[in-house]
């Protein structure tokens, strides 16, 4: 359970002010179909989510294979702090018209939503958490979950103006939750 929560902790928070959310503000002005676009941000996370916490779990085991004592806790704390201090740097998303939105909200948002998540923070941490916690499906799980918390109300109130948020705040808390995962992974070494 605490693979779970941490996991949804960690990427509702750091979602927030994320270009992908940029993204579903967006996608929810263009084409105001919110149940689409939900289920398009739906897929798109479970695949990409899938795939990188299974990049993590196979990482753990060639860590544990390759890498000697507390190797990878060390690792991963620092991996953990080098997301805390990218959560310092906003992301911006362009605007301009895709060729996909030809082809309605839920294939627009889904691909959109799975090419924008590729390297993306949230991806990177779901890449962490799978190698910290031995719960895969609950890691991906947790991501999805984080993600649909941090998009869901945007595509909802998508007239409302996400600048009216303390995006400053809500960065540097989320940087200081990666810093936690990162004490915590080195507490545990």
């Amino acid at each position: 359970m605490e693979a779970f929560l941490s996991s949804t902790g960690a990427v509702a928070i750091a979602e927030i002010g994320d270009k992908t959310q940029l993204l579903a503000f967006i996608l929810a002005s263009r084409f105001r179909r919110p149940w689409l676009i939900c289920l398009g941000i739906l897929l798109a996370t479970v695949v990409n989510h899938f795939g990188a916490a299974w990049l993590g779990q196979w990482l753990y085991g060639w860590s544990q294979q390759w890498l000697s004592g507390n190797a990878l806790s060390y690792l991963l704390a620092g991996s953990f702090f080098a997301v805390a201090a990218w959560m310092l740097i906003p992301d911006n998303v362009e605007a301009d018209e895709s060729s996909l939105y030809r082809y309605g909200p839920l294939v627009a948002t889904t691909v959109l939503f799975f090419l924008a998540e590729i390297g993306d923070k949230t991806q990177v941490a779901t890449v962490l958490l799978a190698a910290k916690y031995s719960d895969f499906y609950w890691v991906v799980a947790g991501t999805t979950l984080g993600m649909m918390l941090a998009n869901v109300p945007v595509i909802w109130a998508a007239n409302y103006s996400a600048d009216k948020l303390p995006m400053v705040w809500i960065h540097r808390i989320s940087a200081a939750l990666f810093v936690l995962f990162g004490i915590a992974t080195l507490m545990n070494a």
